[in-house]
């Protein structure tokens, strides 16, 4: 059997269809883990394998694309990698047994989510080296790197697969049909680093249509050694009586394969809603045709520098930076949390009463602890409307999904609002709707990289917002946190990803508070200490024990369980707060002041 890289460069060369979609046609359930069929129903996967050779594909991919680690442990079926790789190539050797076809291992990206926790470099190349090895070890003859959105893994995945083998590999880029990356860069650019970087195949798979593959593959120059790869979605999905349907034709594939030859592909397969005629109408057309070994690009194709127009906003509603005020003066900012019902006197009264005391913004919560309470959204609104403060906005990624994010992010830009705190969010079932769902598409990392993106004029798909939002982006830190040296590593990482300044949990201690001031003054960034008064022993037991995120040492505590009564535990509370408040102005500038139960007179006086 010649080698594939030699077909390439003679002939149009046929890959399979869907593996997935095809799987949940034939009975597979929705959700359920389809690299487990592999040992489940090895027959049921060797058919769909034998229909697409039987079609006329001439590479078949191992039903294996995400058999890592990370999205196996989801199913409880984590320690399970080695086998289920392994079994979809040996599945596919053996049913191809005989046949002229290639096999392909399928790996796509590692899909991380904040319930996965921070993975280092090494410790993703070792997911990646997991996953490739036993599919090596099966037998396949090239491995598909596809679907990947983000460059930096895909390079990473490339790097460990050329560290294992010198068989083929393709690289595929799932990107927009404007032609981004959700990290970024443009198509042309991507490919461009993949082939430097050796990749002997390139091309796009998984998110764009027959239409929009000839246009994104339009964009591209090609040369006599440049092997492009197209694997089409069958269009988008319909939802229908639990099925996902695809409307793009067999025919309809059959007419456009001649536009993708026409601008460059060689490699030339199927994606989502793709089924073995799509390739069995291909087949016939696909051997009459020749491949073009170099194409230039038109001066209307050639890449053009986008430049993104900043937002206007009416000036009234131009936020001045709390990082620039930084500059001039001390700067304090208080937590003044939403109301949990519809009243929004007693808020709007506090907000007032803190501006007048020199508060620089109140900060609005996100429903922390997962506790209802007023969009701190409308919440700003009023604010801005009724008392004149800036407000910074705390954005949690718990109860909306990628979309909604963003969509959320894009109102804030428009309505002039500047400030915003990125954090993950604390669990739905932990505050008073145990029965929510929390969503968690993002952690806090990843959002404070979707802000920078889009105070750069693009979305998470890489889409141009026709605009730039003007964020100043915050992050958070725990200093109570058992492990100290992790937090700061984690916010080193947020720090590099695009966050602008820091805001602590509370800080009851003033040694632990020098601590925190010695470790994160080098990293250049303006840091607000958080600063809490307690307000009886209760309370400081409760946020010691029940509230996550908050310790209070045990002398603290006993001082307060020896106060003759709540007035003076409030005494304490706040000398300590004076005291930590005190050292915080005094390494920068800037202090955060929480509001405890709404009690914004507390605040007031520790304004003074």
């Amino acid at each position: 059997m010649a080698k594939l890289l030699d077909l390439l460069h003679e002939r149009i060369v046929l890959g399979d269809g869907a593996t997935g979609t095809y799987l949940y046609e034939l009975g597979v359930p929705l959700n359920h883990c389809l690299e487990e069929v592999n040992l489940t129903q090895p027959d049921l996967v060797a058919r769909v394998y034998q229909e697409y050779a039987d079609a006329g594909a001439q590479v078949i991919e191992t039903n294996s694309f995400g058999a890592n680690r990370i999205r196996l442990a989801r199913f409880g079926l984590d320690h399970q990698v080695s086998e289920i790789n392994w079994r979809a190539a040996r599945v596919a050797r053996d049913a191809l047994k005989g046949r002229d076809v290639f096999i392909g291992g399928s790996v796509g990206p590692l899909l991380l989510r904040p319930a996965d926790g921070e993975l280092t470099v090494d410790d993703r190349k070792t997911l990646f080296r997991e996953q490739i090895g036993a599919l090596l070890d099966g037998g396949c003859d090239l491995i598909f790197l596809e679907t990947f959105t983000a460059l930096d893994e895909l390079l990473l995945a490339l790097d460990v697969f050329q560290n294992l083998t010198n068989i083929p590999v393709v690289t595929s880029l799932a990107v927009s049909e404007e032609g981004r990356l959700a990290s970024g860069q443009s198509f042309p650019e991507a490919v461009k680093i993949l082939q430097n970087a050796g990749a002997d195949i390139v091309g796009i798979n998984g998110t764009c249509g027959p239409q929009a593959c000839v246009h994104l593959l339009s964009k591209l120059a090609v040369g006599e050694d440049d092997l492009l790869a197209v694997y089409p979605s069958a269009g988008k999905p319909e939802f229908y009586e639990g099925r996902f349907n695809y409307a793009a034709s067999a025919g309809y594939f059959a007419d456009t394969l001649p536009l993708w030859v026409e601008q460059g592909a060689r490699l030339i397969g199927g994606d989502y809603g793709t089924r073995p005629e799509h390739i069995a109408a291909m087949a016939p057309i696909a051997r009459e045709l020749k491949p073009v070994r170099i194409k230039k690009l038109a001066a209307s194709a050639r890449p053009r520098v986008e430049v993104a127009e900043p937002v206007t906003t009416p000036a009234r509603h131009e936020e001045p930076s709390i990082l620039d005020l930084l500059k001039q003066r001390p700067v304090t900012i208080v937590e003044l949390d939403s109301p949990k019902g519809l009243a929004m006197d007693k808020f709007l009264a506090g907000a007032k009463a803190l501006k007048e005391a020199g508060a620089a913004a109140i900060t609005l919560a996100d429903n922390s602890l997962a506790i209802l309470r007023v969009s701190n959204f409308a919440a700003a609104i009023r604010v801005r409307e009724e008392v004149g403060l800036t407000s910074v906005l705390h954005l949690a990624c718990r109860d909306r999904n990628l979309l909604g994010l963003q969509s959320e992010i894009m109102g804030l830009g428009t309505l002039g609002f500047r400030h915003v705190l990125a954090l993950t969010g604390d669990p739905a079932k932990v505050g008073d709707h145990p029965g929510a769902t929390s969503v968690y598409d993002l952690n806090s990392l990843g959002l404070i990289k979707l802000l920078a993106g889009m105070n750069r004029g693009v979305n998470a798909v890489g889409r141009p917002l026709n605009g730039q939002t003007r964020f100043i982006i915050g992050c958070a830190f725990n200093p109570n946190a058992v492990y100290f040296d992790s937090q700061v590593k984690k916010l080193e990482s947020k720090i590099a990803a695009g966050a602008q300044y820091v805001m602590t949990q509370p800080i009851f201690d003033a040694e632990l508070a020098q601590k925190t001031i010695a470790r994160l003054k080098p990293l250049g960034v303006p840091v607000f200490l958080g600063v809490m008064p307690l307000l009886s022993s209760r309370n400081a037991e409760f946020l010691h024990n029940e509230v996550p995120g908050i310790k209070i040492a045990e002398p603290l505590r006993e001082r307060l369980r020896h106060c003759s009564d709540d007035a003076a535990a409030t005494k304490i509370g706040l000398e300590v707060a004076r005291e930590i408040r005190d050292v915080a102005l005094g390494a920068f500038g800037g202090v955060y002041l929480i509001t405890p139960f709404l009690r914004y007179e507390v605040s007031v006086d520790l304004l003074k």
